[in-house]
């Protein structure tokens, strides 16, 4: 496509954003130093990362989309790319001047680092669509900061220390995004409440009707696809309001649901399964077990 624009290395980004490629696999990009862009006069890009990118713009430069969504983007926000990920971005068409700053790093640059082995853990890399960190001055400013540490890590040249030295302020940097988050969640509580609103009215929905036997278990990536949210960011949310994941709240649900069908019915416990969308009596039987400390048999004949 005419439109696609290829990331597949840092060095790649730099060229893009008029930059020295200090280290091969990651790079702090401060955007008032790239060239004004037009794309040669298209609407709509798209830009394909093959690296984990954290942008912090002082400039909207266009609507930005994963998928059929629309990013929460404002200028002095943080947006978060993980590697393959496909961003469209929808412009005017006009001539910009990009600003704010970015850290580009590539997977293999975690390899045989601690950040490497729970990189999964920062979730956020996976709110696919419209959630970025919005983040105050301050926290702008330690964000600053760590790109800076980094960035002195690169232009010192590269010596034994240096990975650890790089990795070591990614991970800070994330970890105080993890903190920013918690503190959107917190922030943004009427709003999350009102997820949290509809999913129990989805939930409930979901076992009046004829969805468990036709669709089988409701999933976290069913209702947050119903929400309009990405099912890390869903799953975040509900664990943030609730103390429990996503997953154990629909498990929670269907055993209240199960304890009542066992009690107040003469159902045997393959029919009680089917109906409430498992595959196999047994898995049921099981799941029931683990929650309530009873076989489903067991606990009708207890009470």
């Amino acid at each position: 496509m005419d439109n696609l624009y290829r990331f597949d290395t840092v060095n790649d980004y730099n060229v893009l954003n008029n930059h020295e490629t200090l280290h091969p696999l990651v790079s702090i990009i401060d955007f008032s130093k790239a060239k004004p862009r037009d794309w040669n006069g298209q609407k709509k890009i798209r830009l394909h990362f093959g690296f984990y990118c954290a942008l912090l713009k002082q400039t909207k430069c266009g609507d930005l989309k994963y998928g059929n969504n629309y990013y929460d983007y404002q200028e002095g926000t943080l947006v978060f790319i993980s590697p393959g990920q496909i961003l469209d971005v929808e412009t005017d068409g006009q001539v910009y001047q990009p600003l704010g700053h970015g850290l580009a790093f590539h997977p293999d640059l975690l390899m045989g680092t601690s950040l490497g082995e729970h990189m999964g853990n920062y979730s956020f890399f996976g709110y696919q669509t419209n959630e970025a960190l919005h983040v105050s001055e301050e926290e702008r400013q330690l964000v600053l900061d760590c790109f800076s540490k980094i960035n002195y890590e690169l232009k010192k040249g590269v010596d034994k220390h240096s990975k650890k030295l790089i990795t070591s302020n990614i991970e800070l940097f994330l970890n105080y995004c993890d903190r920013f988050y918690d503190r959107q969640f917190i922030t943004r509580d009427n709003a999350n409440k009102g997820v949290l609103e509809k999913f129990e009215i989805l939930l409930n929905g979901y076992f009046e009707s004829e969805k468990p036997m036709k669709l089988g278990l409701p999933t976290v990536a069913y209702f947050a696809e119903v929400l309009h949210l990405s099912p890390n960011y869903f799953g975040d949310l509900v664990k943030n309001e609730t103390g429990k994941s996503a997953k154990d709240y629909i498990q929670d649900k269907i055993i209240e649901l199960a304890k009542n069908k066992t009690f107040h019915s003469e159902k045997t416990v393959s029919e009680i399964a089917y109906e409430l969308g498992f595959k196999y009596p047994q898995h049921f039987s099981r799941l029931f077990k683990q929650k309530v400390g009873h076989s489903p048999n067991e606990f009708r004949q207890l009470n």
